[in-house]
């Protein structure tokens, strides 16, 4: 493909990615109506004009054009399209805010998002799943903004190129690269179609149990229906003050925890779990890890918090946090930044691990992890066996061959070294741009939160947090969500002077 196919197709993906927010701003226009917020109307329809525009303006020119979407041009309309997606995503934030400068009782924390950069990190938390925010009181917000909140995290949890797939009915090669390029391996069905269909009903399945769950268990209507749409796509934010902690309710910590170990599940499990396929669930052994990874993890911080000197009582604080760092969801009950060291190690450990390849989870996954430290395992034995000696490898009740094993250890290893050379690179950075008083172990815990998408935060993160801290963590939780090779990769591209060339 030549450099111009190149750049049409590129510039026709992104027109139809951008007119997603359109839609979504469309469809949010009833929340503003319904609660008297006509604030907000106007900003929604402003962001739906601006959204369609810039998406016929990038689309039209080249909806003629043949092309193929092979993979390289794939993950440059993947790197690039969540891109100005959280950029488009931004207006309402910035609009709203400066309608509502006029009113005197106005609340600063919906006046910090006349910052633009303020405005395009919470767009990025959002759609990334992140849930780390510049909001300081989340409860003074309008519906309008809470919605608008929740809906990048329910639509950007799964997935926008999932969800133009599932609206445009693409198929083919091209589709498959577009949904291998957002950091989606796992196939439900021999279709991309079928499989993004599949994983938007069972989402949706999901995020109604989940809601009418948490509304049982207590919580308001408005509430649950929030949370549960931040929770099942294991995306964090909340509409309170203190997240979670805020309700004080030992009954819905108990529901939220299935709810955000659910999102960290493949959609493939969940699949055969609804469809009575009970016989290949034991096959799943990413399942297995989790939950066992999940009951150490528990125990282990359990144990940082009891050498600390924190009474038994508070395992329940201990269960939620590492739960919710396991399964990228970022909700919170207790601060954080008051444990120690230790305590927070320990929840980073969670966060980098995070939850299977083929959920809404961020981290190195599950797959890779276990790949890892068995490959790792493997290779020594390789080196101490016999000349002549035939190593299999035994992976997910597979044997591989010799040569299937070094090229999955060697895809794997290289993405899970990326990810740490990365994270460490970002704490050095991050560590620099922060005042004295937040030690290494604050800058380590706020990058692995960014770029596992987790959320939970040591303190750092906030409207207060100078504007290269503020980039530095928009950057970590971008690459997290498309697992680094597709920003890697446009980034090269425009570094070396190469972007699109053949």
């Amino acid at each position: 493909m030549n450099r111009n196919n190149y750049l049409s197709s590129t510039l026709r993906e992104l027109g139809l990615l951008v007119s997603i927010v359109g839609v979504m701003a469309l469809f949010s226009l009833p929340i503003s109506l319904f609660y008297r917020e006509y604030f907000a109307f106007w900003p929604f329809l402003a962001t739906t004009a601006i959204s369609f525009t810039v998406g016929a303006l990038l689309y039209f020119p080249f909806r003629h054009q043949e092309s193929s979407l092979d993979v390289r041009t794939s993950m440059l309309i993947a790197a690039s399209g969540w891109f100005f997606i959280s950029l488009v995503g931004s207006l309402p934030f910035i609009f709203i805010s400066y309608n509502l400068t006029g009113n005197p009782e106005t609340p600063q924390t919906i006046l910090n998002f006349l910052n633009p950069l303020n405005a395009f990190f919470e767009s990025v938390a959002g759609f990334t799943g992140t849930g780390l925010t510049m909001t300081v009181r989340e409860d003074l917000l309008p519906r309008s903004l809470q919605w608008w909140r929740s809906l990048t995290q329910w639509i950007g949890g799964v997935g926008v190129i999932v969800l133009a797939l599932t609206i445009l009915t693409r198929s083919g090669v091209g589709s498959y690269n577009l949904f291998f390029s957002e950091a989606r391996e796992e196939k439900i069905h021999p279709s991309v179609l079928s499989t993004v269909r599949t994983i938007w009903w069972i989402i949706g399945l999901y995020t109604v149990l989940s809601a009418l769950a948490l509304w049982i268990s207590g919580m308001p209507v408005w509430d649950s229906i929030n949370h549960a749409m931040t929770g099942i796509t294991t995306g964090g934010f909340s509409v309170t003050d203190g997240s979670i902690a805020f309700y004080q309710s030992p009954l819905i910590e108990l529901v939220l925890l299935p709810i955000m170990l659910f999102g960290a599940i493949s959609f493939n499990f969940h699949y055969q779990l609804l469809t009575g396929r009970f016989d290949k669930l034991k096959e799943d052994f990413q399942t297995r890890w989790l939950l066992l990874f999940t009951v150490v993890g528990i125990g282990l911080v359990t144990g940082a918090r009891f050498l600390e000197g924190v009474a038994l009582e508070y395992f329940r604080n201990s269960a939620f946090q590492f739960v919710s760092a396991i399964s990228c969801t970022g909700f919170q009950t207790a601060n954080i930044g008051d444990w120690s060291a230790t305590g927070q190690m320990m929840m980073v450990g969670g966060m980098v691990i995070g939850g299977a390849a083929g959920s809404t989870a961020g981290g190195i996954k599950i797959l890779r992890s276990v790949l890892i430290v068995k490959g790792i395992f493997w290779q020594l034995k390789r080196i101490i066996a016999t000349p002549n000696k035939l190593l299999q490898f035994n992976f997910s009740n597979k044997m591989l061959t010799e040569e299937e094993a070094t090229s999955r250890f060697l895809s794997v290893a290289t993405v899970g070294l990326l990810w740490l050379i990365l994270l460490f690179g970002g704490v050095v950075l991050l560590d620099i741009a922060t005042p004295d008083r937040f030690t290494l172990s604050y800058s380590l815990f706020e990058v692995a939160s960014a770029q596992g998408n987790v959320g939970l935060s040591s303190g750092i993160t906030g409207p207060g947090l100078n504007p290269a801290g503020k980039l530095i963590l928009i950057f970590h939780m971008w690459i997290g969500r498309l697992e680094i090779i597709p920003v890697l990769f446009l980034l090269a591209s425009i570094f070396r002077g190469r972007l699109l060339e053949s």
